[in-house]
């Protein structure tokens, strides 16, 4: 079962009519949504004319997520252990919900950073906090989406080419539905291809498992525990210091989930569409990306990121393998174009309406921005293929971002009368505490240094909001 298989015409055959019916789809539906609204570009490009269902909400933040860098980099640790990062986000989602959705529609924001311009009354810490929003998404996780896309896709078809030659074919066609579409048509991309993706994960699970008569044994303990050591990839102890800090930055605060929610018909949808995500999340998706690694442990060895392709061109005959190719390849499709369509909200609304043009042509601008990051995402793809664990190098990467910037909110919505320049200090100095720990010092696990620098750029901005600033924070609590 280890042998890397011929292309097969039909599997290539299914991939392609599956992917382009999906993309035709997606467009019908589009185009028969947009008649009904009558929204402006600018809120239709960035948040489909404020008119989704919770079904589509549901769907698009769980596929904006699920991608390959979830199933590959998961399933690539080839351990139990990873499902805490799914079994954690329950709870972040859980506080989107309550906590903070109800903030976003108070003050009608279109953008997470919106809130803090609100907040701190500051045009210059939403573009901040925008760029390194930005600086993240093209960095990272564009990248990360086409690499382990193309991977996933090389493994799978079992061919030795170019990871670029995947790569790039996926973005271009990716972009297509940001610069065309706008946010409504990847929610409904996401739709579409949530329901097959979710399926046929599930029967790759349970085929994974047929494959080796369900029988775990001779897989090291070390593999199935979800208490982990000191050496694992998840510390038991993490669980209870920064894990639900990285939890709650990335579903609340993130503007590429979030959008999908703000874009909700109205609070009550959009919180019915992120507990449907979250329920999704707690009985599917811990399956489905740690599974599949640990029996392929079992049959091929220690194979790294390369674990789920191995695993699917297996266990999958090669019809359904096709089948499963194409809603994997919607999946990269949906989440990289979400990525993409939150990158150009944030700089559109944050950063250009706000210091160039006022008025801009939307349709314009989206079609620019989106052509830049996706040269760039493209162009450090190669990057990424020595990373030794890809999921874990995108949470220590995004550290450098994420605890500074939720310091910001954290400070801006519990604290009344601190400066604006006081949190952006705060969230500077925390990146640059960060950067040191991740590249000169780690004294301990990195989801530990995570809690430490967000309570330093916490420290750090209300020191120098008392110190330089001369005034005197007020413990207000979250606002009602």
């Amino acid at each position: 079962m280890t042998e890397n298989l011929a292309l097969n015409p039909l599997q290539i055959g299914i991939f392609l009519v599956l992917t382009l019916a999906v993309g035709a789809l997606t467009w019908w539906r589009v185009s028969a949504m947009k008649k009904t609204t009558g929204a402006d570009d600018e809120c239709e490009y960035f948040l489909a004319g404020r008119s989704l269902g919770w079904i589509l909400v549901a769907g698009s933040i769980t596929l904006t997520n699920l991608s390959t860098d979830q199933l590959v980099g998961m399933n690539g640790n080839q351990m139990l252990l990873l499902a805490w990062w799914e079994l954690a986000a329950v709870a972040g989602l859980v506080i989107l919900a309550f906590v903070f959705l109800p903030i976003y529609y108070k003050n009608n924001c279109r953008t997470t950073t919106e809130l803090l311009g609100q907040r701190y009354n500051d045009k210059n810490i939403r573009a901040l906090i925008a760029f390194l929003f930005l600086a993240g998404n093209v960095i990272v996780f564009l990248p990360v989406m086409l690499y382990t896309g193309s991977l996933f896709l090389k493994s799978m078809f079992g061919v030795d080419w170019p990871i670029l030659a995947f790569a790039i074919p996926l973005a271009l066609i990716g972009s297509a539905y940001a610069i065309f579409g706008g946010l409504r048509a990847v929610a409904v991309s996401d739709a579409i291809s949530g329901v097959g993706v979710l399926g046929v994960a599930v029967l790759v699970v349970v085929l994974a498992l047929k494959a080796i008569d369900f029988d775990l044994s001779d897989i090291p303990a070390e593999r199935l525990t979800l208490i982990g050591d000191n050496d694992s990839p998840i510390p038991w102890h993490t669980l209870l210091t920064g894990m639900i800090f990285i939890q709650i930055f990335y579903w609340s605060t993130n503007q590429t989930i979030t959008q999908r929610a703000m874009a909700a018909k109205s609070l009550k949808e959009a919180q019915k569409g992120v507990i449907a995500a979250a329920g999704i999340r707690l009985l599917i998706v811990p399956a489905i990306v740690v599974i599949p690694g640990i029996v392929a442990f079992k049959l091929f060895g220690d194979v790294g990121d390369a674990a789920y392709g191995q695993i699917v061109a297996a266990v999958l005959p090669p019809w359904l393998s096709g089948a499963f190719a194409a809603m994997i390849a919607a999946a990269v499709l949906t989440s990289f174009n979400s990525v993409l369509n939150s990158s150009t909200t944030l700089y559109v609304l944050d950063i250009h309406e706000t210091y160039f043009d006022s008025t801009p042509n939307v349709g314009r601008m989206n079609m620019i921005i989106t052509l830049v990051f996706v040269g760039s995402s493209i162009a450090l793809v190669p990057i990424y293929q020595s990373a030794e664990s890809i999921i874990n190098l995108v949470q220590q990467l995004f550290g450098l971002l994420s605890m500074p910037i939720l310091s910001a909110f954290i400070v801006g919505l519990v604290f009344r009368n601190v400066g604006a320049g006081a949190a952006m200090t705060g969230v500077l100095s925390g990146t640059a505490l960060y950067a040191i720990f991740t590249f000169a010092w780690t004294p301990l696990h990195y989801i530990h240094l995570m809690l430490i620098t967000l309570v330093c750029s916490i420290s750090i901005a209300l020191i120098f909001n008392r110190v330089v600033l001369g005034n005197r924070e007020e413990f207000v609590g979250l606002p009602r």
